[in-house]
């Protein structure tokens, strides 16, 4: 399920519960506290406040009715009527398989790329043309080209990405955490700011090398290729697609190597 598709759902069980006083648009996004489900959402507040219904009362019908959509494991009500959601095993495959499109990888354009970028975020030039870990440009361009070079290594390996393979539920804490990013993307892409969407590409790719440090999608030494590896690949393939897709947006390139 991603954050539209819930958006969608939990619109509609306002409005059956509270007509037109449901929100016109439904917020999505990840929750504030890393461990409190996949997805967060405070709509139920606006509802119960244009309505005059009791918002915990309202928070545990619409609570109710999620925790039966496909994809979703559970639904916590949080504080006042915050929902936290929490997506299943299948949930979270069918996210990732979401979040994957085809390699937009564009030779790379360092003078365009430095100026693009510092127009985004702010910051000189200077800053961002070194290709080092200090400019956040290059981190976010090596995070895409790093994707490229997992899934080429893959394909020589006879490995391909598999979203959920073996029941895999992208449980571990850098799986949700890149995940959850991941899924943010057209939420952010939406509200049409540049600088919020290069902090957010940064945050992606400084994600990156924490996941696959912690779940590596290539086997090492001696381990052989399994379902977990085919799994974790698809999700560097989502990261790649997303990285690829916002640099596209501010204009710059998504080299597949650096």
């Amino acid at each position: 399920m991603t954050p539209a598709q819930l958006s969608s759902t939990v619109q509609h069980v306002l409005r059956g519960a509270v007509g037109d006083a449901a929100p016109g648009r439904v917020v999505v996004e990840s929750p504030p506290r890393r461990g409190s489900g996949d997805y967060a959402t405070g709509a139920v507040l606006q509802a119960a406040r244009a309505s005059g219904k009791d918002v915990r009362r309202l928070a545990g019908t619409v609570a109710d009715t999620l925790a039966g959509e496909s994809g979703v494991a559970g639904v916590e009500v949080q504080g006042p009527g915050f929902l936290n959601v929490t997506l299943d095993v299948e949930g979270r495959a069918a996210l990732v398989r979401a979040l994957t499109g085809p390699d937009h990888s564009t030779p790379d354009a360092p003078a365009q790329d430095v100026s693009r970028w510092a127009a985004a975020t702010g910051e000189t030039p200077e800053a961002s043309l070194p290709r080092t870990d200090g400019s956040s440009l290059f981190r976010v361009q090596y995070a895409h080209a790093r994707t490229r070079a997992l899934l080429r290594n893959a394909t020589d390996l006879g490995l391909r990405p598999e979203a959920g393979a073996g029941g895999h539920g992208y449980g571990a804490p850098a799986e949700r955490r890149l995940l959850a990013l991941l899924a943010d993307q057209r939420r952010i892409v939406e509200a049409g700011d540049a600088g919020r969407l290069a902090r957010h590409l940064t945050a992606v790719a400084d994600a990156c090398p924490v996941f696959h440090e912690a779940c590596p999608p290539l086997p090492r030494g001696d381990e052989k290729p399994g379902a977990a590896h085919r799994a974790r690949l698809a999700l560097t393939e989502a990261c790649g697609t997303v990285l690829a897709g916002g640099l596209s947006q501010l204009g710059v390139t998504a080299p597949a190597h650096l």
